[in-house]
Parts: C-alpha cells; sequence; structure tokens
C-alpha cells in the first residue's frame, strides 16, 4: 500500500503536487482562516488527486469541524465515499487500521483544545490498542516538535503512542519539524507541507505500508 502524507497546507494546497498512490493522509490544518469556504474549496482539489483513499483529520485552525460539523463534513466529502474523515474514530483499508484525531494541546484561543494532562489523556485513550497508523494534527512530546529550541509536543500522546506501537504517526502543526524518525517499533513523521514562516515548501512525505 503506497502512502502519501501531508498537513499544514493553510490554503496553499494547489501548490502541492501529490503522486499516484493508495491512501492520501491529511493531518490537519486544512484552512487558513477557518472558513466553509475554505473546505469546500480542499475538497475540490481532493477529489482531484490521484489517490484512491482520501483520510483527512482536522487541526486547530479548522474551526467549522468544531463548530458547524454537518456543515463541514458535508462540504469535504461532497458525498464522495472515497473521502474519509476521522475524529477520534478509525477505518480499515486493506486490513490497515487508520485511527485518527484532531485534539492538540491547549495554547491561545484555537480549537480542538485540550488541557495537558488528565484532559488530553482521555482523548488518547480512545485510540485504540490495534492502532496501525496514528493520524494526529500534533506530535508527540520530544519527537519533531522542536519550535525556537523547546519542545512544543504532548507527553500524554508520546506515553499512549509508546503504549500501543503503532507502525507510523503521522501528524504536523509544528511546522519546524517536518521530516521523519524512527523510535522503537514506530516510524514517527511530521509531513507538514509550510514551513515556520507559511512558506508552502515541503514534499509529500512518501511511504509504503
Amino acid at each position: 500500500m503506497k502512502i502519501i502524507a501531508i498537513a499544514d497546507t493553510h490554503g496553499y494546497h494547489r501548490q502541492v503536487e501529490i503522486p499516484a498512490g493508495d491512501v492520501l493522509l491529511v493531518a490537519g490544518d486544512i484552512c487558513s482562516h477557518g472558513r466553509l469556504a475554505e473546505i469546500t474549496e480542499f475538497s475540490t482539489w481532493l477529489l482531484e488527486q490521484p489517490c484512491k483513499h482520501k483520510i483527512v483529520v482536522a487541526g486547530n485552525h479548522d474551526e467549522p469541524f468544531q463548530s458547524e460539523y454537518d456543515s463541514a463534513l458535508q462540504a469535504l466529502s461532497q458525498d464522495n465515499p472515497a473521502v474519509i474523515y476521522l475524529q477520534d474514530s478509525s477505518t480499515k483499508i486493506e486490513g490497515i487500521t487508520f485511527y485518527g484525531t484532531p485534539w492538540t494541546p491547549t495554547f491561545m484561543r484555537w480549537f480542538f483544545m485540550a488541557d495537558r494532562g488528565e484532559t488530553i489523556r482521555e482523548k488518547w485513550a480512545k485510540i485504540p490498542d490495534n492502532t496501525d497508523v496514528l493520524i494526529t494534527h500534533g506530535p508527540p512530546a520530544t519527537i519533531l516538535d522542536n519550535v525556537g529550541g523547546f519542545p512544543e509536543g504532548c507527553l500524554d500522546l508520546l506515553e499512549r503512542v509508546l503504549q500501543i506501537n503503532p507502525k507510523y504517526n503521522i501528524f504536523g502543526h509544528i511546522h519546524e519539524g517536518y521530516g521523519s524518525i524512527r523510535r522503537d517499533d514506530t516510524i514517527f513523521i511530521n509531513a507538514s507541507v509550510c514551513d515556520g514562516l507559511y512558506r508552502p515548501i515541503n514534499k509529500p512525505v512518501v511511504f509504503n505500508l
């Protein structure tokens, strides 16, 4: 199974060249301004991409998925079964279990925020033990999460990932962390398209599963 992973397009999706594959994973921050029209436009582009399945998770910029869920879901999928939106939920494709969740630790006044500690641990506890590919918007602590010399990822997420050992954890959110790293049995991929200056310069990450 050929998988293409992206995150944090922030409205610049038409500047991203997606290669042909089986599954396109989008790990949040479709929007720049958090408007429903941005999701509709993103969906038009998404349906043009040469991948059989498109799995999307929201991010902290994607307000409509929290404030007007039904409208956002309709705008994204346009009733096309190739588009799968995951929000604390999973899907199985060719025997591979994908789980997606949009939450990140609280900062400023964004969306899908959960306080560190017990509140966010409850979100991560929902991740099934049999998850093969985990799609989170934000990174686990100390993994491709460095901003100006400081780790900004979630320690509670790291603990859950180390418990369940998925094959892959795909995320974005921290633009400066673009890249991949292996720890134990899990490959972590920060697939942010935009860099720290919101320039869409990073390529999609491609891997086979």
